[in-house]
């Protein structure tokens, strides 16, 4: 997601989750939607630490391995933003939370982040913010080598 879209998603998400849970409260009540929510966030808060450690270990073993950890911490990544979703309170983050925490669903979304990362990396490089930034194209520096 575009950061210049953030401040909107901040203002909008919030509106959709109070919506959803008026809706599903006058649909099965106050306290079984209060119950359910406490369920989600419980089964959550489980989910993350479970994945999370997961995670973790195998960013260790790659790292121990010595071979890139591009899908372990793609990986780590989703865990995080998942997690952070799960424990905001409402439906709608905890459903896309508990897509990017699964282990079934998380290689969809792995999938979808790698294949964005790979299609915006070109347009960073290629903007001045990029370049000049240190990635990219490599810099020469003019200099004089001296042989002691």
């Amino acid at each position: 997601m575009p950061w210049r879209l953030l401040p909107l998603a901040l203002l909008v998400v919030p509106i959709v989750e109070i919506a959803l849970i008026v809706q599903v409260g006058q649909l099965i009540g106050f306290w079984p939607t209060v119950g359910l929510l406490l369920v989600e966030s419980a089964l959550g808060a489980w989910l993350v630490k479970r994945e999370g450690l997961r995670a973790w270990r195998a960013l260790n073993d790659a790292i121990r391995t010595g071979h890139l950890p591009g899908r372990e911490l793609t990986d780590a990544a989703l865990v995080l933003i998942g997690g952070t979703l799960l424990l905001t309170p409402g439906f709608a983050t905890d459903v896309v939370g508990f897509f990017l925490v699964l282990p079934f669903t998380r290689p969809v979304a792995r999938r979808a982040l790698q294949a964005y990362a790979a299609r915006h990396a070109g347009d960073y490089l290629a903007s001045p913010r990029g370049r000049s930034s240190g990635v990219g194209a490599p810099r020469v520096v003019r200099g004089e080598v001296v042989d002691e």
